[in-house]
């Protein structure tokens, strides 16, 4: 334990215009990877704009390994289809505890904006903002190695007591 950092609360929350693997439509479910870690959600059956809104908690030993998207369609017997991946880098985010006062903020101030790039899967700008005592990120990830799709979700970190959590990063 003492290698582990805190947990990511990762939310699964829909995806958008994803790619036709079946005849008309796809039966869609997300995987997600960090390291050694590998947690997916549940299919939803002939669904190309699925709500998932499901909950996945993955534990950080390094905030520069980047969280794997991988989206398939679940097929009955043949192998599953792949649908397209992205990735979340954990690093603009966990920016966002070292300013100061956060606990101070009203719930759903923002804290900070993060623009898409070359060296990111967003599909647009994603808001970093104050929520219950946390921050919070919310994102439109952009599927590459597909033709189109996207996927929502968002993180929030979690200290474990016990463990170094984002202080012990500070140099």
């Amino acid at each position: 334990m003492e290698d582990i950092l805190g947990l990511i609360k990762l939310r699964i929350k829909r995806g958008i215009n994803l790619a036709k693997r079946d005849t008309f439509s796809s039966d869609p479910y997300v995987v997600v990877k960090m390291e050694e870690q590998k947690l997916k959600t549940a299919f939803i059956r002939k669904n190309i704009n699925p709500e998932w809104n499901e909950e996945l908690t993955l534990y950080v030993k390094d905030v520069a390994t980047p969280i794997t998207v991988q989206v398939y369609d679940k097929d009955t017997f043949t192998a599953d289809d792949e649908m397209g991946d992205a990735f979340i880098d954990l690093r603009p985010y966990i920016g966002c505890y070292y300013l100061m006062g956060l606990e101070r903020l009203p719930d759903g101030c923002v804290v900070k904006k993060i623009q898409p790039n070359k060296t990111n899967c967003l599909a647009e700008e994603s808001t970093c903002f104050w929520r219950n005592g946390c921050i919070v990120q919310n994102m439109i990830l952009r599927l590459k190695n597909v033709e189109c799709g996207e996927i929502e979700c968002e993180i929030e970190w979690r200290d474990i007591p016990g463990c170094k959590g984002l202080s012990g990063l500070r140099s």
